[in-house]
């Protein structure tokens, strides 16, 4: 549950009323400060030395050339280190000479530690060469002395990927280095996709447009407010480039939590930093997978996730009492949607109060009865918890968090904030004694309720008031009437310290407000000393590695964790969703942007709320929200207490499309798990962009409104009201309807109008991929137990192909997702096409699990086929096979092909061949083959 703290577009009275606060709280509003419009700050430093470090890294020397004091003091010694950490990533890390800076916390995010600063005072200093390339096997980094800049090239080509210098540059200037700015920039080409720098809602789709504002700076920010920094902050992005025909990746990341404005112009990219230091890393691909692949190599593979958690969940704001949600779980039955798990925002607690039940709307007796009772047939139940903890003397969780002293602090006393409780402390999850304490109090409330799962909400950290605060006497706070966001504190705004109003101002929630305006104020203090000025946007991520940590103790069981904030290697824990948007087609259509951004940041289970957290979606417009939705990575509906109802069964038009979209999903939940093993492993995002697969074909390289699932299956949904058609985009090759396979695209890289009715979805399988199904079901854990499908495609009409796919089974309550301990099954499928002879092979590694779990392959179906409807020779694992004899059936289906016809040619030739009746064990190698008669 949530509400946002600024809601925009906003109406002419309440935007004046706004900037009355934001003068009031911050002294004065000033639009100058991060304006847009290129700046040149002082002239740089110099390299004044440059040696060789005993850990292979080399460690420079910087020198300010001529000091100001445009947004304060120059630091005038500078701290270069420049190391090779692997193959394919360079780090160039920059920071004060003299002192420690703040840095990401090296315990949430490992990684190694440059030396420090105080150990390079004091060296023989070697002077540096006018020109010195540190080469790597896969990157370059070259430097030039005065003014310092650095650049990294590609080894294999000779592209530069990053370039400093502002010589020949009339957007930027030279590197600034400031205790609250800093300021450096790169050259890029101006034909170069660029895609990430989240979290923020992007009206101009994936692809970073020019000129748009992208501020990172976690905030309870609407994510239906366009170009303004949300709920997460992701300071990395992935630039697709072409060399030639050969399309070329690469990522960086400035590994910095504190507030900073981003400005891509097209031809440069500049950061302005609110204080930290620079940790650039850089990573060289060549390709999209290759980028995500050492990115979290780096930040921490995205968290394994359980089987049921890629079913379809319920969520709304205002399930009043328990009898609604055994009321909605039992319509969902009704009306044949399948529904996994169950979700209650905070309608379940006592007052708002975190880790409590209501005795009376949700009593715990009743509540255990309905839980054991869908447990029982393998669905599940999750509850949300924000971080603000009631400030309550007769609240047991209160009580243990004044005890353990685990609350971040201002002026010596916990900080005093307002979020649904009404007053609240916020805990400290740089303090281990909170993680602690925060295991603590999870595993007592998982004994008062047996939960699958915990949402974290409100963690940017969202805060009803601003500023220092106090319990009015006298009053009730909040007084239970009205908005429940409205802050009811007695509060007087900080400006005393520089770190309550720094001088350079970030563009925050997209109207300059001040870094302290509803959230914990920026002077307060963590955990030995750090400011919340620095770790601000660390908040949800902390939060999440406790949650994780106290879940993944409770049972020994695989967590499941839905987090609103996120930070630089929150997959590692958490999922996420979309946060607030709106019942309106566009939030529909950004939402697949969102998604796919997320992908590349490395938190590949995402979704947005299916339908719109706000109301009101037409029925039309909830029709086509779940065709989207049921292919979300994660899929959920979920609504605003003041939206009518939406559940999917509520409107007969939305059950049909829901049964159809949803039906399909459970059909693909073997290959949707198997996409998670490839997350964990490998980084892999679930929903990607065409190019991921695509690269050098450039029509796709801005597509916003179609995406994949894994390499080849492809969503191409309608986005605009009233269309019963949608005009989609098909990269080159053979393209097959997963709903109706006798239908074929055959594309040379072009749109075709595909028909849409309000019931329908487009989805494609393409080419040269195996693809494992099985039956469906209404729960995930039926749908899993029931036989499987292999969908083999090959080139449409071809005499010779290749496919391959995959399949990863395991035991998913243990939490780890690999292969070694007994408890899991992994397939490699292969198939070949040639001179009419087909072969459908498996390599089983440990099958053991899958045989003893019963899985059998029933059916094998191959598209694409170019040739007579005859089908003679059938053998399996090297044995003839009599069909009759064996229950097998072999049968066959001409296909018919969308195609471009202006080549005069006549429309291809293909089949589809279904084999059913098979019994072929999952966990065994199996081989098969057959003969398809020549056409005469």
């Amino acid at each position: 549950m949530s509400f946002p703290v600024l809601l925009l577009p906003l109406t002419l009275s309440s935007f004046c009323l706004l900037l009355v606060l934001i003068s009031c709280f911050s002294g004065g509003y000033s639009s100058s400060s991060s304006s847009a419009a290129p700046t040149r700050i002082g002239k740089g430093y110099r390299l004044i030395s440059f040696e060789k470090t005993s850990d292979g890294g080399f460690l420079g020397h910087l020198q300010v050339n001529q000091k100001n004091n445009v947004y304060g003091p120059d630091i005038p010694l500078l701290q270069l280190y420049v190391k090779h950490e692997s193959e394919n990533r360079l780090r160039v890390h920059i920071t004060d000479e003299e002192k420690q800076r703040w840095e990401v916390p090296y315990n949430l995010l490992p990684r190694d530690q440059p030396p420090a600063p105080k150990q390079a005072i004091g060296r023989s200093r070697k002077k540096p060469t006018s020109v010195l390339e540190i080469a790597g096997s896969e990157l370059i980094f070259l430097h030039t002395i005065d003014p310092f800049s650095f650049a990294v090239t590609r080894r294999s080509n000779g592209q530069t990927l990053f370039n400093s210098s502002s010589a020949g540059a009339d957007s930027f200037g030279e590197m600034v280095f400031k205790d609250q700015y800093l300021e450096i920039s790169t050259q890029l080409p101006g034909d170069a996709s660029l895609y990430g720098l989240g979290e923020n809602t992007q009206p101009h789709g994936i692809k970073l447009y020019p000129n748009d504002p992208y501020t990172l700076y976690t905030t309870d920010v609407s994510a239906i407010n366009l170009n303004t920094d949300l709920y997460g902050s992701h300071p990395v992005y992935m630039e697709l480039r072409n060399a030639g025909d050969k399309p070329y990746a690469h990522a960086v990341l400035l590994l910095n939590s504190n507030g900073m404005d981003v400005f891509y112009r097209g031809n440069s990219l500049t950061y302005k930093l609110i204080g930290g230091v620079f940790d650039f890393y850089f990573f060289v691909g060549p390709t999209p997978l290759d980028v995500v692949d050492q990115y979290t190599s780096f930040i921490g593979r995205p968290a394994p996730m359980p089987y049921w958690s890629l079913g379809f969940h319920q969520c709304r704001w205002g399930y009043h009492n328990l009898s609604v949600v055994e009321d909605v779980v039992e319509n969902y039955k009704k009306a044949k949607i399948p529904l996994d798990v169950i979700w209650n925002d905070d309608d379940h607690m006592d007052g708002h109060k975190d880790f409590t039940l209501n005795p009376i709307n949700y009593p715990r007796p009743k509540l255990l009865a309905f839980l054991e009772k869908i447990h029982s047939i393998g669905m599940k139940y999750i509850v949300l918890i924000d971080p603000g903890i009631g400030v309550n003397s007769s609240y047991g969780v209160y009580q243990r968090a004044i005890a353990n002293d685990v609350f971040i602090k201002y002026e010596g006393e916990p900080y005093l904030a307002q979020v649904w409780p009404g007053a609240v402390n916020f805990p400290d999850f740089l303090n281990p004694k909170t993680v602690a304490w925060w295991g603590d109090e999870i595993q007592r409330f998982h004994e008062l309720v047996p939960v699958d799962g915990l949402w974290i909400d409100m963690n940017e950290a969202s805060n009803f008031c601003s500023g220092k605060c106090t319990i009015p006497e006298g009053k009730q706070c909040p007084s239970g009437t009205g908005p429940g966001w409205e802050c009811c504190l007695d509060c007087k705004n900080i400006t005393k310290t520089r770190w309550d109003d720094p001088p350079y101002k970030i563009n925050a929630s997209g109207l300059q407000v001040p870094i302290g305006f509803k959230t914990i104020a920026t002077s307060a203090v963590h955990y030995n000393g750090v400011l919340e000025y620095d770790a601000h946007s660390l908040y949800g991520f902390s939060q999440a590695i406790a949650t994780h940590k106290a879940l993944q103790g409770l049972e020994g069981k695989r967590p499941f964790i839905l987090s609103r904030s996120t930070y630089v290697g929150s997959g590692k824990y958490a999922a996420h969703w979309t946060g607030d948007n709106k019942g309106t087609w566009e939030d529909l259509k950004y939402s697949i942007s969102t998604v796919l951004n997320f992908g590349i940041f490395g938190v590949p289970m995402v979704g947005a709320d299916i339908c719109g957290f706000y109301p009101a979606p037409t029925e039309e417009l909830c029709n086509r929200w779940i065709e989207v939705g049921a292919f979300y990575p994660f899929s959920r509906d979920h609504a605003n207490y003041y939206s009518p109802r939406q559940e999917l069964y509520q409107l007969e038009s939305v059950t049909k499309s829901a049964q159809n979209a949803l039906g399909m999903r459970y059909k693909l939940l073997p290959y949707l798990y198997t996409l998670t093993y490839f997350a964990h492993i490998s980084g892999a995002p679930i929903a990607r962009p065409l190019f991921f697969s695509f690269p050098a074909f450039k029509e796709c390289h801005g597509l916003s409104t179609q995406f994949l699932l894994g390499s080849s299956l492809m969503v191409s949904p309608v986005l605009e009201q009233g269309e019963t058609n949608v005009k989609a985009l098909f990269p080159p090759g053979s393209w097959y309807n997963v709903f109706d396979m006798t239908q074929t695209v055959v594309s040379k890289g072009q749109y075709f109008t595909l028909d849409a009715p309000l019931h329908v979805v487009n989805v494609h399988l393409y080419q040269n991929t195996i693809l494992p199904m099985q039956q469906g079901g209404m729960i995930s854990k039926e749908a899993r137990m029931t036989p499987f499908t292999l969908i083999v495609s090959f080139p449409a009409g071809a005499s010779k192909g290749e496919a391959k796919g995959s399949l990863y089974l395991d035991n998913d309550e243990l939490p780890e997702m690999k292969l070694g301990n007994g408890y899991s099954t992994y397939v490699e499928l292969y198939a070949t096409l040639d001179q009419g002879i087909v072969k459908v092979w498996s390599e089983v590694e440990e099958g053991k699990f899958a045989l003893d779990k019963g899985w059998i392959i029933e059916k094998v179906t191959v598209l694409g086929v170019g040739a007579s409807e005859k089908i003679s020779a059938l053998e399996i694992n090297g044995s003839p096979v009599a069909p009759d004899a064996c229950n097998i059936e072999l049968s066959s289906m001409k296909q018919k092909h969308l195609r471009d016809l202006e080549d005069g040619q006549e429309n291809s030739k293909s089949l589809m061949v279904d084999i059913t009746g098979l019994k072929l064990p999952v966990g065994e190698n199996f081989s098969m083959s057959w003969k398809m008669g020549i056409q005469g």
